[in-house]
């Protein structure tokens, strides 16, 4: 099971709140339904410097606006590219907004870039670079037990692309789509299999997501209160007093 770097995508309908979780049925099939058992998951942290809200908040004003001058007045003069398999990708030679507009394709006007990009602003949590000093990149990662992980994934022969974690404790679980369908309990903290569901009461309720409960049996619960595992990620450093957007780690250039 890969736990980290579900396509871009994912991540970005998701966090703009137009949760599109039939889109899975499409890219990938479902294996059948089947009990699991669940692997706990913690909570990513917020970034705690409270100047790093105002950065997200004008990033986000920029990519609503699509402004590649403002955006390049924030992106750091080093700014790095690094692919899911470790390739250095940044344009040698070049103003770091020219590798940024490359990594989230902001100069085709066909793709989602910028909405992918107000996205990634919009999450507030985020973890240190191991590898790069002062660097945070975002979202942060929920704390999850790897080897767990990849078992859970080995024995539903899932992808990471299926599974979510829920915001917070206590999530309730409904029979049905419909919002005013049973409630049935409530999810524990923990990876959550999202299952597709093209049938008609999931085009009218789609504000309800259907999902595998570890007894195997199909619950639904609110599309809004579950969360990606983390994909391509957008790092930021401080610079001084100001913020600056240093680099992107995932994806891969147009072309390959």
């Amino acid at each position: 099971m890969r736990i980290i770097r579900p396509i871009i995508t994912v991540i970005a309908i998701s966090l703009v709140g137009a949760f599109s979780f039939s889109r899975l049925a499409a890219e990938e099939a479902a294996p059948k339904p089947k009990p699991y058992k669940p692997v706990a998951v913690e909570l990513p942290q917020p970034v705690k410097d409270p100047s790093f809200a105002a950065f997200r908040q004008q990033i986000a004003d920029i990519a609503k606006r699509k402004d590649r001058a403002a955006l390049a007045k924030i992106v750091a003069a080093n700014f790095f590219w690094q692919t899911d398999d470790g390739k250095d990708v940044a344009l040698k030679g070049r103003p770091g907004i020219d590798t940024l507009v490359r990594a989230l394709y902001l100069d085709n006007p066909e793709t989602e870039g910028w909405d992918i990009l107000q996205a990634l602003a919009a999450d507030a949590t985020g973890d240190p670079a191991p590898e790069r000093k002062g660097v945070i990149c975002a979202p942060g990662e929920p704390k999850l037990d790897s080897a767990e992980a990849a078992a859970l994934g080995e024995a539903t022969g899932t992808t990471s692309s299926f599974w979510y974690y829920p915001s917070k404790a206590g999530l309730e679980v409904r029979d049905g789509a419909a919002p005013g369908a049973k409630v049935t309990g409530k999810l524990g903290m923990h990876l959550v299999w999202v299952y597709p569901d093209e049938s008609p009461a999931a085009a009218v309720f789609n504000d309800s997501v259907r999902i595998v409960l570890p007894s195997g049996a199909f619950g639904w619960v609110a599309a809004e209160a579950l969360m990606p595992l983390p994909g391509d990620l957008l790092c930021y450093v401080k610079d001084g007093n100001s913020w600056r957007i240093a680099g992107f780690l995932g994806g891969m250039p147009a072309g390959k």
